[in-house]
């Protein structure tokens, strides 16, 4: 394709916007472009994959050199969700799936680029400039920018404002002329361009994708189960999903199923394919589109029936998905995946072997307050706490607590407490919970945890890679489910509590629970 126009119009389809539109027509007039397009390896990939990585085969159709980044500091800034050794194991599963999946759509691998971000980013020359950034940019610019892709909480960490200006270096650092990514990134993209020319780097192109909705018409995530389609799910799962999927008659504003067929299914249509909705011939018949405006005026009309969308869709979803199944077959990327994210609880089979299945998922952990606190009148070494748990009243809770947090450090302190135990008798006390804590023998040390932050009273704790599983209403001491499942709770070098290398954290925000200063220490 040599005429610069028709790579530009290829680069720029079903883009929602381009900053920088008069460098990139002058780029393209001398040469191809330089691109790339970064991910932070946290949540495992799913099926919304396929909308950035359907423009990545529009830029190199158009001859565009394409570097794609896989972001593991950046993902462990964003929060901690999971400890380097975890890291490690889902950065390698990101590269296998996303190499699979453009396999799938027919791009050929050895026209791009794969790089890691610790391969450079912890150079001395990245982080020299990371210090000579920090001199230059504000707090209030920091935290505007991450605004839309960093969790927002009262106390931001460091980390979080980090985050946006290790993604401007990259820019420099990848020697590219153009940034593409979504739309949420625009305050970021924008801050790069204020920022690096003041370090003495040139301002790049940002390209951005539309926010596409999810499957039940918000964002497409992957820790709302019902709102995406995981790589690896079978077509017994698709259909199940997409049954369930937001696709009202007529709407096409807010319409995910609608959403995937333009930025996925026909962007990838080769010349002369067609999208067929399939119908019976009382339902008028198989229709043929070549262009999704056709589509969506059609489904706006009501002429096309959501169901009949939704089996077209589930179709188009499995066929790419197929390929994709077939390279995870390998035994070691089997093996891999398990790794990377363990299987939350089977809920499948016999009800009584689930039930005796040891997972983590069966804790009750929550978020509690502390609203009253007294020394216990039968043992010097105990506290008597009443804690709030979101419940109509707060339970009474008994921690071996006094000779490690004073009395007056301990009221309206926000903690991690255990739920489900059996209520038990401690001196004359009934205690219904744990407060968690880190502790140590030598010297004996005893931390309790810290809430998430941004959390409040009642709040859901799960381990990531268990977020389905339901808690047992209690916890059966003759199994010592507790017992067999506290072994693997530790805190992690980055005093993040983990178990197993899954990270503690909250069901509404994703933020970590923590603890004050203890590394490596078991969870009691």
């Amino acid at each position: 394709m040599a005429n610069w126009e028709e790579k530009k119009q290829l680069i720029t389809r079903n883009l929602q916007e381009v900053l920088g539109d008069e460098k990139l027509t002058e780029i393209l007039k001398q040469r191809d472009l330089k691109i790339y397009w970064g991910t932070a390896t946290t949540g495992r990939p799913h099926v919304a994959y396929f909308v950035p990585m359907s423009k990545i085969a529009d830029f190199l159709k158009a001859g565009c050199e394409v570097t794609i980044l896989f972001a593991d500091l950046h993902a462990y800034l964003d929060n901690m969700k999971a400890p380097w050794e975890l890291l490690a194991l889902r950065t390698e599963y990101y590269e296998n799936a996303i190499k699979a999946m453009l396999q799938s759509i027919g791009v050929p691998l050895e026209k791009l680029k794969f790089v890691r971000g610790t391969e450079y980013q912890l150079s001395k020359e990245y982080t020299l400039d990371v210090y000579r950034f920090s001199s230059v940019i504000t707090e209030h610019d920091a935290k505007k920018a991450g605004a839309e892709v960093v969790k927002q909480v009262e106390h931001p960490l460091l980390s979080g404002l980090l985050y946006p200006g290790l993604q401007a270096l990259d820019e420099e650092y990848l020697k590219v002329d153009a940034q593409f990514g979504g739309v949420d990134q625009r305050k970021i993209f924008t801050m790069s361009e204020k920022y690096l020319p003041q370090l003495g780097y040139a301002k790049r192109i940002h390209l951005m994708n539309p926010m596409v909705p999810g499957l039940t018409g918000g964002k497409m995530s992957a820790s709302e189960e019902d709102s995406k389609i995981d790589l690896l799910d079978n077509p017994a799962n698709v259909k199940k999903k997409l049954k369930k999927a937001f696709c009202e008659p007529g709407n096409i504003s807010d319409n995910g199923v609608l959403s995937f067929t333009k930025y996925v299914v026909f962007p990838l249509l080769k010349e002369g394919e067609t999208f067929i909705i399939h119908r019976a011939p009382e339902h008028g018949g198989d229709s043929h589109f070549t262009n999704f405006e056709d589509l969506e005026a059609a489904f706006g009309k009501q002429d096309i029936h959501p169901g009949d969308l939704k089996a077209s869709v589930e179709a188009a979803i499995n066929k790419l998905l197929a390929p994709v199944q077939d390279i995870f077959k390998d035994p070691k990327l089997q093996e891999l995946t398990k790794k990377a994210y363990p299987p939350p609880t089977k809920a499948k089979g016999n009800a009584s072997n689930a039930a005796d299945e040891i997972t983590p998922g069966r804790l009750d952990i929550r978020v509690g307050r502390i609203v009253e606190v007294s020394r216990h009148p039968e043992a010097d070494t105990l506290y008597v706490e009443k804690i709030d748990l979101g419940e109509e009243e707060p339970r009474t809770i008994v921690s071996g607590l006094v000779n490690f947090v004073p009395i007056e450090e301990m009221v309206n302190r926000d903690v991690v407490v255990l739920c489900n135990l059996k209520p038990a008798k401690m001196r004359g006390v009934e205690s219904k919970g744990m407060v968690l804590c880190a502790s140590i023998d030598e010297p004996k040390q005893v931390e309790p945890l810290f809430a998430p932050e941004g959390s409040k009273p009642g709040d859901r704790i799960i381990i990531e890679g268990y977020e389905t599983a339901t808690p047992d209403e209690v916890l059966n001491p003759k199994k010592k489910v507790w017992e067999k499942l506290q072994v693997d709770l530790k805190t992690t070098e980055s005093l993040v509590a983990v178990w197993q290398g899954n990270s503690l954290i909250s069901k509404v925000n994703s933020n970590p629970v923590t603890t004050k200063s203890l590394k490596n220490a078991p969870i009691k």
